[in-house]
Parts: structure tokens; C-alpha cells; sequence
């Protein structure tokens, strides 16, 4: 069974359980530059239009030949942008937020659309060129080298809210939202209209699934009350998802959402999401046998290792025990395929990168 086979099985698209469950994981470039050394397969890095998406969609080559059963492309920004920093290290990235680097992530620290009141502000803002030079270049040279072995991911990150979020501000986009201020739902609107096109180019290139990512939750509850996720951006997620199925009927539609969710999981289910990342580990409402029974019949789970405490700090056996039981509950019946919450980052050493990857494949086989 190859890997293609093996993460099809686990979404359910064809029938009967996977050899094991399938592994996927993202590095930061301290690891990626490690291991690339260390193996000797070029890192080869597709620069997104937001910086830490980056992570998400680079050094596939180098990632399959450590283990993972997944390649993951996306957007990469033009041939014609160029970082230029200013004195103080900050940038204009191709949405005109200006971004700084922080400890980890990027960091916006200048918002384009600050201003905005109305729908005037939002149709006066101009998106990056969809089709802008070179932006496909990596994903179409990924899905032809790779299609007929791997399942291929589009990502499609930082879609509605959270590219919303990064145009605006948080704290001004909530208490607009609550306001229902004019420029919200056009605001929303644009995002939307934007990542449909991207992920309807990334569909021409070929990619098997859509990869959303917005964050509705924080470690102990929803951003926002459920009905204004339903009223504000339900509607928004599901044209999406009725637009790529309208190309693509078989497209495979996944959501990246950080935070204690389950609240929305439903309404989640209801847009056509069939895959939920990342399970995020230790926030109420999401221990493994709760997601299980009360969502498995809607949902194959993504994720569900803890990178913020487990992989950095945590014993090898505490490692495994969580493998183990993630396997178990979320993996049982098929429906799973492992990973950690989010990218590892440098705290975690590479040994212990190596480590995870051997355990999920020792504990992950089915009888």
C-alpha cells in the first residue's frame, strides 16, 4: 500500500482501513535546515504570501523521505515581490501588513486596513494578484513528480477570519463584529472571494484536497459566540466549499482550527468540512474519546499530539503512551492519521523528531 492509498483509506474515500495510520508533521527551518543537512536532500522552501504558511508547504521532498505520507503545497508569493526591511527589521509582505519576526511566528505589527468603516475601505483595497507570476511554479512541479504516490494538499491557510484578522486587527475586527460595523461582511466577503481563487488554481494544478485554516478558539473557549460564527462566516466557508466541489466534486475539504471548538463542531460539519485538524491536545471539550464518539461519524481527525509541552519536555514513554492511546481511540475503525497540533518547532530536538515518527509507524499498524 502506498502512501496515496494509505491516507485515502484513513479519509474514508476508499474503502476499508489503511496498513497503519498515516503520519504527517511540519518543521520550522532550524529542523528542516538540520535534517536537510543531515540526509543531504535540498530544503526547498516556497516563500507564502503570509510567512509562517511557509512551514506548511516547504521541504516536502525532504519530509517524505523521513516518513511523512502526505505532500502539502500551496500559493507561493510572486516572482516580482522583494522583502525590503527597514531600519527596524520590518517588512511589507504582498497584503501590505507590516511584519516583523518574532521569538517563533511572524508577527503583524502594522495593519493595512485599520481604518476600515466601510464597504468603500474594502473595495479600495487591492488583493495580491492571484495569478501573479511563478505563484503555482512549486505546486503544479509537486503534483506532477508526486500525484500517483502521495495525496496532495492544497493550503489554502489563513483563509476568512484569520486573514480578516491580519488585515484589520483583532481586537478592532471583534468589537466590529459585535457592532456589526459596515465593512465586516464585505470584509469577510473579500477574503473569501480571494482564497476561493487561489484554491481554485491550486485545483487546476491538480491537488487531491483543500487545506483551510482559521482559528475560532482559544485554549479555554470559542472566540466568538457560536451564533455570530453562524451568521458572520458559516456562509461564507460553505460557498467556498460548494464553489471547489462545483470544479472538483471529489475535492477533499479540510479545516485547521486552533482552539477549544467543539462547540462549532457541527456547524463545522454542516459547511462540508470531512477533515478536522488539529484535534488540539488538553482544551476542554477535545480528549480523544469525547472527539470519537461524538464527532467520529463526521469527521476524520488530523493531529492530536501535543507540540507545546509532550514533544518538548515530555519522557520518551510519556511519548508513546500518548501515540498509543491517540491511535486507539481517534485511529480506531480508521478515520485518523497522526501529527502533532502544530509545526515543531526548535525546542524540540532532532532526536526526538525522529523519535515520534518511529513510534507512531511502530504503534500504528492495523491487525
Amino acid at each position: 500500500m502506498n502512501s496515496r492509498e494509505r491516507v485515502l483509506k484513513a479519509f474514508k474515500r476508499l474503502p476499508g482501513n489503511p496498513d497503519r495510520v498515516p503520519v504527517q508533521f511540519d518543521l520550522c527551518r532550524e529542523l528542516y535546515d538540520h535534517f536537510g543537512k543531515e540526509l543531504g536532500i535540498p530544503v526547498n522552501y516556497t516563500e507564502n504570501l503570509y510567512e509562517d504558511v511557509t512551514y506548511r508547504i516547504s521541504a516536502n521532498e525532504l519530509r517524505i523521505a523521513m516518513g511523512s505520507d502526505v505532500v502539502i503545497t500551496g500559493a507561493s508569493v510572486s516572482d516580482n515581490f522583494k522583502i525590503e526591511k527597514d531600519e527596524n527589521g520590518h517588512w511589507l509582505n504582498e497584503y501590505k501588513m507590516k511584519m516583523r519576526q518574532g521569538d517563533i511566528y511572524v508577527e503583524v505589527v502594522g495593519y493595512p486596513l485599520a481604518h476600515a468603516e466601510t464597504k468603500a475601505d474594502i473595495d479600495n483595497y487591492t488583493f495580491p494578484d492571484v495569478d501573479a507570476p511563478g505563484r503555482y511554479r512549486d505546486a503544479k512541479a509537486l503534483v506532477k513528480k508526486y500525484h500517483d504516490e502521495y495525496l496532495i494538499f492544497g493550503d489554502i491557510e489563513v483563509t476568512v477570519f484569520s486573514l480578516a484578522q491580519q488585515l484589520v486587527g483583532m481586537e478592532k475586527l471583534l468589537v466590529d463584529m459585535m457592532m456589526e460595523t459596515e465593512y465586516v461582511i464585505p470584509l469577510f466577503k473579500a477574503c473569501a472571494e480571494f482564497q476561493t481563487k487561489i484554491g481554485l488554481r491550486l485545483i487546476e494544478a491538480g491537488v487531491d484536497a483543500l487545506w483551510f485554516g482559521d482559528d475560532f478558539g482559544t485554549q479555554n473557549s470559542l472566540i466568538m459566540a457560536p451564533e455570530t460564527f453562524r451568521d458572520q462566516l458559516k456562509p461564507f466557508y460553505t460557498k467556498m466549499i460548494e464553489d471547489f466541489k462545483a470544479v472538483k466534486p471529489d475535492i477533499i475539504p479540510i479545516l485547521h482550527c486552533d482552539g477549544a471548538v467543539a462547540e462549532l463542531l457541527d456547524d463545522i460539519h454542516d459547511i462540508g468540512f470531512e477533515v478536522f485538524n488539529p484535534v488540539q491536545p488538553g482544551v476542554p471539550g477535545h480528549l480523544p474519546q469525547d472527539m470519537k464518539d461524538g464527532f467520529g461519524d463526521k469527521f476524520v481527525f488530523w493531529g492530536a499530539i501535543d507540540q507545546q509541552d509532550l514533544l518538548p519536555k515530555g519522557t520518551d514513554e510519556e511519548l508513546e503512551k500518548d501515540i498509543i492511546e491517540k491511535i486507539n481511540i481517534l485511529g480506531k475503525d480508521g478515520g485518523y492519521m497522526i501529527s502533532p497540533a502544530h509545526i515543531i518547532q526548535n525546542d524540540v530536538t532532532p532526536e526526538r523528531v525522529l523519535k515520534f515518527i518511529e513510534l507512531c509507524k511502530k504503534h500504528g499498524k492495523y491487525s
